[in-house]
């Protein structure tokens, strides 16, 4: 493809150079011939009418004679370089000047005719054959007293006009054959600019689609080829990333799905074969049960990050009292909390408060904190759930007292499966997709979420919801 592209290129830059010779060829020369006889046409009828008018019609009137006439007839051959013939009404040649070259003058034009010429100022040819070589003549009209007496032609070689022509196309040629020569730096600044550059893209494309996602594309500048180059770099890195945080899932998911699916396996072998006794099965079923409950947890909580990572989450945004809907979440882990003898503590900053957001994803961000901060605390201490307003803002923080996160895991915790060492000794039941439910939630309602924390002190979430 890449040699086939750059065929083109240069069977493109022949064919124009052909293209251009063979107009200049086919269309200059008419096209210069013709300008040229309508030009040196102009300038006969121009000296013919002003010796018509203003001198020969005193011959008619005897005011000058035949040798006057002749003088001025060979002023006018001498300087139009033609031949010049002054003639009665019937043809008869009264005087004539001679150019060189033309070897005789006809006493009487054979079948003249002073409206041969027609709508036309000239014509061409060897007039009535008395010239060897073509001719363009022109044909004015001597009056006097209102009446024709005479005419005038005169007839200028036309080989004087091919001179011109060919001296035209000559140098026509040459100006295209520079404009020719100077598109062929267009041509070198299309390869530098445009074809390698798209070449480099083109093979990092190849190698993007079989797999290797290393390949940078060495394209620097700041036209459309550079932004396009610097696109296709963005993108492979960025799936790069994405294959990395896929095999990083994967691993994750095997590994989480595993450890309870092990235990559970083994649990119940041992009750197939006898090794554990029929008064102790019961221990080991709610064992099993309870990982049966993990792996439930893990299942949902994939499947509510699935359904944001469809990019098609849509919120149901309703105006509510985000006060009453943290009261009820608490509510909730009423019996968790009397079990470790934990408080929750609402510090609210008035009686009712609303918020506009989706009551439904934003409850289970409070349930996913609070969980969170169940876990993590240690018993007879106390989590404070706090809201205040700030403009058209609503603060919703969620403080524990417990064992902290440490500062190099602060800004890990979003990240699916993660769990920091602490948390793996405290929480064995955990999925870690808690928090990146929270991130993905607090997000799709284009609001932030922020954690304060200190290892061994406590930790404090902190999102904001719209009130409008």
């Amino acid at each position: 493809m890449r040699s086939t592209l750059n065929l083109k290129f240069v069977i493109l830059y022949i064919i124009f150079g052909f293209l251009s010779i063979f107009a200049v060829s086919a269309l200059s020369s008419p096209l210069i011939t013709k300008s040229l006889e309508k030009e040196m046409a102009g300038t006969m009828c121009q000296s013919a009418t002003l010796m018509s008018t203003d001198y020969l019609p005193d011959y008619f009137s005897e005011r000058i004679s035949t040798a006057d006439v002749y003088t001025q007839l060979k002023g006018i051959s001498s300087y139009l370089e033609s031949t010049v013939w002054f003639v009665a009404k019937d043809g008869t040649m009264i005087a004539s000047a001679r150019a060189e070259g033309v070897k005789s003058v006809p006493d009487v034009i054979s079948a003249f005719d002073p409206l041969e010429t027609g709508s036309s100022q000239y014509i061409t040819g060897t007039y009535h054959d008395y010239f060897k070589e073509k001719v363009i003549t022109v044909i004015t009209p001597v009056t006097q007293q209102f009446s024709i007496k005479g005419y005038l032609l005169i007839h200028k070689p036309y080989e004087q006009i091919t001179e011109i022509k060919d001296i035209f196309s000559h140098r026509l040629l040459i100006m295209l054959l520079v404009v020719y020569l100077l598109s062929f730096i267009i041509f070198i600044g299309i390869q530098f600019f445009i074809y390698r550059p798209l070449r480099k893209i083109t093979d990092a494309a190849t190698q993007y689609a079989s797999g290797n996602l290393d390949v940078v594309i060495p394209v620097n500048s700041q036209d459309e080829m550079g932004y396009l180059s610097a696109s296709l770099n963005y993108m492979s890195a960025q799936l790069k990333d994405m294959e990395e945080y896929q095999k990083t899932f994967v691993a994750n998911v095997s590994h989480d799905f595993r450890s309870p699916l092990t235990s559970i396996k083994g649990y119940v072998q041992a009750m197939a074969d006898g090794t554990i006794p029929v008064e102790l099965q019961d221990k080991y079923l709610k064992i099993i049960l309870s990982e049966t409950e993990r792996l439930t947890d893990l299942t949902q909580d994939l499947l509510t990050l699935n359904e944001f990572d469809t990019k098609h989450l849509l919120l149901n945004k309703t105006k509510f009292d985000i006060h009453e809907l943290i009261r009820n979440t608490a509510a909730s882990f009423e019996g968790t909390c009397t079990a470790k003898k934990i408080s929750i503590a609402l510090v609210f900053t008035s009686r009712t408060l609303t918020v506009y957001a989706d009551a439904r994803k934003i409850q289970q961000v409070l349930y996913n904190l609070l969980d969170n901060a169940i876990k993590f605390s240690d018993p007879d201490s106390t989590i404070t759930i706090e809201t205040t307003e700030r403009g058209e803002k609503v603060f919703v923080s969620v403080k524990d007292n417990g064992i902290g996160i440490p500062r190099k895991s602060l800004n890990k915790i979003w990240e699916r499966f993660y769990k920091t060492d602490l948390s793996r000794g405290k929480d064995k039941k955990g999925t870690g997709l808690g928090l990146s439910i929270v991130k993905e939630i607090i997000q799709a309602h284009d609001e932030n979420i922020n954690v304060i924390s200190t290892e061994g002190v406590g930790t404090e979430f902190v999102f904001s919801l719209s009130k409008k």
